[in-house]
Protein backbone atom coordinates (compact mmCIF):
# COMPACT_ATOMS: atom_id res chain seq x y z
CA UNK A 1 0.00 0.00 0.00
CA UNK A 2 1.10 3.57 -0.68
CA UNK A 3 0.51 6.03 2.14
CA UNK A 4 0.91 9.80 2.55
CA UNK A 5 1.49 11.27 6.00
CA UNK A 6 0.77 14.98 6.30
CA UNK A 7 2.79 16.36 9.20
CA UNK A 8 6.29 15.47 10.37
CA UNK A 9 5.86 15.99 14.09
CA UNK A 10 6.57 13.24 16.58
CA UNK A 11 3.29 11.40 16.10
CA UNK A 12 3.39 11.65 12.32
CA UNK A 13 6.87 10.13 12.33
CA UNK A 14 5.74 7.44 14.77
CA UNK A 15 2.87 6.48 12.46
CA UNK A 16 5.27 6.46 9.52
CA UNK A 17 7.48 4.01 11.41
CA UNK A 18 4.51 1.64 11.82
CA UNK A 19 3.68 1.94 8.13
CA UNK A 20 7.24 1.06 7.14
CA UNK A 21 7.30 -1.83 9.58
CA UNK A 22 4.14 -3.14 7.91
CA UNK A 23 5.81 -2.99 4.50
CA UNK A 24 4.05 0.03 3.03
CA UNK A 25 5.50 2.82 0.88
CA UNK A 26 5.52 6.10 2.79
CA UNK A 27 5.72 9.72 1.68
CA UNK A 28 5.62 12.57 4.20
CA UNK A 29 4.87 16.27 3.87
CA UNK A 30 5.88 19.36 5.82
CA UNK A 31 5.35 22.99 4.83
CA UNK A 32 8.83 23.94 6.05
CA UNK A 33 11.83 23.58 3.70
CA UNK A 34 14.31 23.73 6.57
CA UNK A 35 12.54 20.92 8.41
CA UNK A 36 12.32 18.73 5.31
CA UNK A 37 16.02 19.21 4.57
CA UNK A 38 17.02 18.43 8.14
CA UNK A 39 14.91 15.27 8.37
CA UNK A 40 16.06 14.00 4.96
CA UNK A 41 19.72 14.66 5.66
CA UNK A 42 20.01 13.50 9.27
CA UNK A 43 17.22 10.90 9.40
CA UNK A 44 16.63 12.07 12.95
CA UNK A 45 14.13 14.36 14.66
CA UNK A 46 14.61 16.58 17.73
CA UNK A 47 11.10 15.51 18.74
CA UNK A 48 12.03 11.81 18.96
CA UNK A 49 15.37 11.16 20.58
CA UNK A 50 17.27 8.00 19.58
CA UNK A 51 14.84 7.34 16.71
CA UNK A 52 16.17 6.84 13.18
CA UNK A 53 13.87 7.73 10.30
CA UNK A 54 13.87 5.00 7.65
CA UNK A 55 15.87 6.18 4.64
CA UNK A 56 13.08 4.96 2.32
CA UNK A 57 10.66 7.52 3.81
CA UNK A 58 10.65 10.51 1.48
CA UNK A 59 9.90 13.88 3.10
CA UNK A 60 8.87 16.76 0.87
CA UNK A 61 7.34 20.23 0.89
CA UNK A 62 5.57 19.46 -2.39
CA UNK A 63 2.00 18.78 -1.27
CA UNK A 64 0.67 17.59 -4.61
CA UNK A 65 3.52 15.14 -5.12
CA UNK A 66 3.13 13.77 -1.59
CA UNK A 67 -0.56 12.91 -1.86
CA UNK A 68 -0.57 11.89 -5.52
CA UNK A 69 -1.09 8.20 -6.23
CA UNK A 70 -1.43 7.02 -2.63
CA UNK A 71 -4.14 4.75 -1.27
CA UNK A 72 -4.34 6.32 2.19
CA UNK A 73 -3.70 9.86 3.41
CA UNK A 74 -3.00 10.34 7.12
CA UNK A 75 -3.50 13.81 8.61
CA UNK A 76 -1.17 14.22 11.59
CA UNK A 77 -0.85 17.97 12.18
CA UNK A 78 -1.94 20.06 15.21
CA UNK A 79 -5.68 20.74 15.25
CA UNK A 80 -5.21 24.41 14.40
CA UNK A 81 -3.71 23.52 11.01
CA UNK A 82 -6.34 21.01 9.85
CA UNK A 83 -8.34 23.73 8.10
CA UNK A 84 -5.34 24.73 5.97
CA UNK A 85 -4.52 21.09 5.21
CA UNK A 86 -8.11 20.37 4.20
CA UNK A 87 -8.12 23.35 1.84
CA UNK A 88 -4.98 22.06 0.16
CA UNK A 89 -6.25 18.50 0.06
CA UNK A 90 -9.55 19.49 -1.54
CA UNK A 91 -7.63 20.37 -4.73
CA UNK A 92 -5.69 17.11 -4.86
CA UNK A 93 -7.66 14.25 -3.33
CA UNK A 94 -9.11 11.58 -5.62
CA UNK A 95 -12.33 9.63 -5.10
CA UNK A 96 -10.50 6.36 -4.49
CA UNK A 97 -8.28 7.72 -1.72
CA UNK A 98 -9.05 7.06 1.94
CA UNK A 99 -8.23 9.46 4.78
CA UNK A 100 -7.19 8.76 8.37
CA UNK A 101 -7.34 11.72 10.77
CA UNK A 102 -4.83 11.41 13.60
CA UNK A 103 -5.17 15.06 14.71
CA UNK A 104 -7.13 15.83 17.88
CA UNK A 105 -8.88 19.01 18.91
CA UNK A 106 -11.58 21.57 18.24
CA UNK A 107 -11.26 24.53 15.89
CA UNK A 108 -11.41 27.77 17.87
CA UNK A 109 -13.24 29.96 15.39
CA UNK A 110 -16.07 27.48 14.70
CA UNK A 111 -15.99 25.00 17.62
CA UNK A 112 -15.92 22.21 15.04
CA UNK A 113 -14.18 18.94 15.75
CA UNK A 114 -11.38 17.99 13.37
CA UNK A 115 -13.51 15.57 11.35
CA UNK A 116 -16.10 18.31 10.78
CA UNK A 117 -13.39 20.79 9.75
CA UNK A 118 -12.27 18.27 7.14
CA UNK A 119 -15.87 17.73 5.96
CA UNK A 120 -16.28 21.47 5.37
CA UNK A 121 -14.09 21.08 2.30
CA UNK A 122 -14.19 17.41 1.32
CA UNK A 123 -17.41 15.41 1.05
CA UNK A 124 -15.80 11.97 0.87
CA UNK A 125 -17.16 9.33 3.25
CA UNK A 126 -13.87 7.41 3.09
CA UNK A 127 -12.68 8.94 6.33
CA UNK A 128 -11.60 7.44 9.65
CA UNK A 129 -10.38 8.90 12.93
CA UNK A 130 -7.81 7.28 15.23
CA UNK A 131 -7.26 8.18 18.87
CA UNK A 132 -5.92 6.50 21.95
CA UNK A 133 -3.16 6.25 24.58
CA UNK A 134 -0.08 6.43 22.40
CA UNK A 135 2.83 8.74 23.09
CA UNK A 136 5.02 8.87 19.99
CA UNK A 137 8.12 7.98 22.02
CA UNK A 138 6.41 4.75 23.05
CA UNK A 139 5.02 3.92 19.60
CA UNK A 140 8.49 3.90 18.01
CA UNK A 141 9.70 1.47 20.68
CA UNK A 142 7.21 -1.09 19.28
CA UNK A 143 5.51 -1.73 22.60
CA UNK A 144 1.82 -2.81 22.66
CA UNK A 145 -0.41 0.16 21.76
CA UNK A 146 -4.22 0.34 21.54
CA UNK A 147 -6.13 2.86 19.42
CA UNK A 148 -9.79 3.49 18.71
CA UNK A 149 -10.59 3.62 14.98
CA UNK A 150 -13.83 5.41 14.18
CA UNK A 151 -15.45 5.41 10.74
CA UNK A 152 -18.83 4.78 9.15
CA UNK A 153 -17.16 3.23 6.10
CA UNK A 154 -16.17 -0.44 6.44
CA UNK A 155 -13.77 -0.24 3.49
CA UNK A 156 -11.96 2.65 5.16
CA UNK A 157 -11.74 0.72 8.42
CA UNK A 158 -10.17 -2.21 6.59
CA UNK A 159 -7.69 0.03 4.75
CA UNK A 160 -6.56 1.78 7.95
CA UNK A 161 -6.29 -1.55 9.77
CA UNK A 162 -4.15 -2.95 6.95
CA UNK A 163 -1.95 0.13 7.16
CA UNK A 164 -1.42 0.35 10.90
CA UNK A 165 -2.43 -2.81 12.74
CA UNK A 166 0.22 -5.42 13.51
CA UNK A 167 1.51 -7.62 16.33
CA UNK A 168 1.95 -4.67 18.71
CA UNK A 169 -0.66 -2.17 17.45
CA UNK A 170 -4.34 -2.94 18.08
CA UNK A 171 -7.13 -0.95 16.41
CA UNK A 172 -10.57 -1.37 17.98
CA UNK A 173 -13.28 -0.15 15.62
CA UNK A 174 -16.38 1.91 16.29
CA UNK A 175 -18.76 4.06 14.26
CA UNK A 176 -18.88 6.78 16.95
CA UNK A 177 -16.67 9.39 15.31
CA UNK A 178 -18.08 12.18 17.49
CA UNK A 179 -17.47 10.35 20.76
CA UNK A 180 -13.91 9.46 19.81
CA UNK A 181 -13.19 13.07 18.85
CA UNK A 182 -14.69 14.47 22.04
CA UNK A 183 -12.53 12.16 24.14
CA UNK A 184 -9.40 12.82 22.10
CA UNK A 185 -9.86 16.57 22.42
CA UNK A 186 -10.98 17.14 25.98
CA UNK A 187 -8.44 14.76 27.57
CA UNK A 188 -5.71 17.34 26.90
CA UNK A 189 -7.66 19.91 28.93
CA UNK A 190 -8.19 17.52 31.84
CA UNK A 191 -4.48 16.70 31.70
CA UNK A 192 -3.70 20.36 32.46
CA UNK A 193 -5.80 20.11 35.62
CA UNK A 194 -4.12 16.83 36.59
CA UNK A 195 -0.74 18.49 36.13
CA UNK A 196 -1.81 21.36 38.35
CA UNK A 197 -2.61 18.90 41.12
CA UNK A 198 0.74 17.18 40.70
CA UNK A 199 2.53 20.51 40.73
CA UNK A 200 0.81 21.35 44.01
CA UNK A 201 2.35 18.21 45.48
CA UNK A 202 -0.86 16.22 45.67
CA UNK A 203 -0.69 12.43 45.31
CA UNK A 204 -2.02 10.16 42.58
CA UNK A 205 -5.07 9.51 44.79
CA UNK A 206 -6.26 13.08 44.24
CA UNK A 207 -5.45 12.92 40.55
CA UNK A 208 -7.53 9.73 40.33
CA UNK A 209 -10.40 11.61 41.94
CA UNK A 210 -10.15 14.29 39.25
CA UNK A 211 -9.98 11.72 36.46
CA UNK A 212 -13.05 9.89 37.76
CA UNK A 213 -15.08 13.09 37.98
CA UNK A 214 -13.92 14.10 34.51
CA UNK A 215 -14.87 10.73 33.01
CA UNK A 216 -18.43 11.13 34.23
CA UNK A 217 -18.65 14.68 32.89
CA UNK A 218 -17.22 13.70 29.50
CA UNK A 219 -19.65 10.78 29.27
CA UNK A 220 -22.55 13.19 29.69
CA UNK A 221 -21.05 15.61 27.18
CA UNK A 222 -20.78 12.83 24.58
CA UNK A 223 -24.41 11.94 25.17
CA UNK A 224 -25.56 15.57 25.02
CA UNK A 225 -23.84 16.13 21.67
CA UNK A 226 -25.28 12.98 20.13
CA UNK A 227 -22.48 10.44 20.54
CA UNK A 228 -22.38 7.07 22.30
CA UNK A 229 -21.68 7.57 26.01
CA UNK A 230 -20.03 4.11 26.16
CA UNK A 231 -17.15 5.50 24.08
CA UNK A 232 -15.80 6.88 27.35
CA UNK A 233 -14.67 3.29 28.13
CA UNK A 234 -12.65 2.94 24.91
CA UNK A 235 -8.97 3.44 24.11
CA UNK A 236 -9.89 6.96 23.00
CA UNK A 237 -11.76 7.57 26.26
CA UNK A 238 -10.53 6.14 29.54
CA UNK A 239 -7.31 4.82 27.97
CA UNK A 240 -6.10 8.14 26.60
CA UNK A 241 -7.34 10.16 29.57
CA UNK A 242 -5.52 7.87 31.99
CA UNK A 243 -2.27 8.15 30.03
CA UNK A 244 -2.35 11.89 29.41
CA UNK A 245 -3.44 12.78 32.94
CA UNK A 246 -0.74 10.82 34.77
CA UNK A 247 2.47 11.20 32.77
CA UNK A 248 5.14 13.87 32.59
CA UNK A 249 5.59 12.84 28.94
CA UNK A 250 2.34 14.74 28.34
CA UNK A 251 3.03 18.36 27.42
CA UNK A 252 -0.39 19.32 28.77
CA UNK A 253 0.31 17.64 32.12
CA UNK A 254 3.74 19.27 32.26
CA UNK A 255 2.21 22.68 31.54
CA UNK A 256 -0.27 22.18 34.37
CA UNK A 257 2.59 21.25 36.73
CA UNK A 258 4.22 24.63 36.11
CA UNK A 259 1.01 26.36 37.15
CA UNK A 260 0.56 24.13 40.20
CA UNK A 261 4.15 24.82 41.25
CA UNK A 262 3.46 28.55 40.89
CA UNK A 263 6.43 28.95 38.59
CA UNK A 264 7.29 32.50 37.40
CA UNK A 265 5.01 33.73 34.63
CA UNK A 266 8.04 34.22 32.40
CA UNK A 267 8.87 30.53 32.66
CA UNK A 268 5.27 29.55 31.92
CA UNK A 269 5.11 31.87 28.92
CA UNK A 270 8.37 30.46 27.60
CA UNK A 271 6.94 26.92 27.82
CA UNK A 272 3.84 28.05 25.93
CA UNK A 273 5.94 29.69 23.21
CA UNK A 274 8.30 26.73 22.71
CA UNK A 275 5.88 23.81 23.14
CA UNK A 276 2.76 22.67 21.32
CA UNK A 277 0.16 22.47 24.10
CA UNK A 278 -2.99 21.17 22.41
CA UNK A 279 -4.96 21.48 25.64
CA UNK A 280 -4.56 25.26 25.66
CA UNK A 281 -5.87 25.53 22.11
CA UNK A 282 -8.72 23.13 22.87
CA UNK A 283 -9.67 24.78 26.17
CA UNK A 284 -10.90 27.93 24.47
CA UNK A 285 -12.85 25.87 21.95
CA UNK A 286 -14.46 23.42 24.38
CA UNK A 287 -15.35 26.26 26.75
CA UNK A 288 -17.18 28.07 23.95
CA UNK A 289 -18.75 24.85 22.67
CA UNK A 290 -20.38 23.93 25.97
CA UNK A 291 -21.71 27.48 26.26
CA UNK A 292 -23.15 27.30 22.74
CA UNK A 293 -24.73 23.90 23.41
CA UNK A 294 -25.84 24.89 26.94
CA UNK A 295 -24.10 21.88 28.45
CA UNK A 296 -22.93 22.19 32.06
CA UNK A 297 -19.28 21.19 32.64
CA UNK A 298 -18.09 22.99 35.79
CA UNK A 299 -14.63 21.42 35.55
CA UNK A 300 -14.08 23.14 32.19
CA UNK A 301 -15.34 26.44 33.59
CA UNK A 302 -12.88 26.19 36.47
CA UNK A 303 -9.87 25.23 34.35
CA UNK A 304 -10.67 28.14 32.04
CA UNK A 305 -10.83 30.53 35.01
CA UNK A 306 -7.50 29.27 36.38
CA UNK A 307 -5.71 29.58 33.04
CA UNK A 308 -7.26 32.75 31.66
CA UNK A 309 -8.92 34.61 34.56
CA UNK A 310 -6.23 34.33 37.26
CA UNK A 311 -8.33 32.20 39.60
CA UNK A 312 -6.21 30.43 42.20
CA UNK A 313 -5.27 26.83 41.44
CA UNK A 314 -6.30 26.05 45.03
CA UNK A 315 -9.90 26.36 43.87
CA UNK A 316 -9.43 23.02 42.13
CA UNK A 317 -9.22 21.27 45.51
CA UNK A 318 -12.35 22.93 46.77
CA UNK A 319 -14.15 22.01 43.58
CA UNK A 320 -13.24 18.31 43.79
CA UNK A 321 -14.57 17.97 47.32
CA UNK A 322 -17.65 20.19 47.07
CA UNK A 323 -18.81 19.42 43.53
Amino acid sequence: MKVSVLGTGAFGLALASILKENGHTVKMWTKFDEEANYLNQTHTSPNLKNFIIDSDIKISTNFKRTVSGTDLIIIAVPAGFVDDISRLLKKEIKKNQHVCIASKGIEQSTCLFVHDVFKKYISSDKVGVISGPSFAVDVVKKVPIGLSLASENHETINIIKEALQNKHVKLRETDDILGVEICGSIKNVIAIAAGILDGMGLPISTQAMLITEALNDIKELINALGGNRMTILSFAGFGDILLTCTSTKSRNFSFGRLIGQKRPQEEINNYIETTTIEGLYTLKSIYQLIKNKEVKMPIIDLINDIIYNNKSADELLTFLVEK
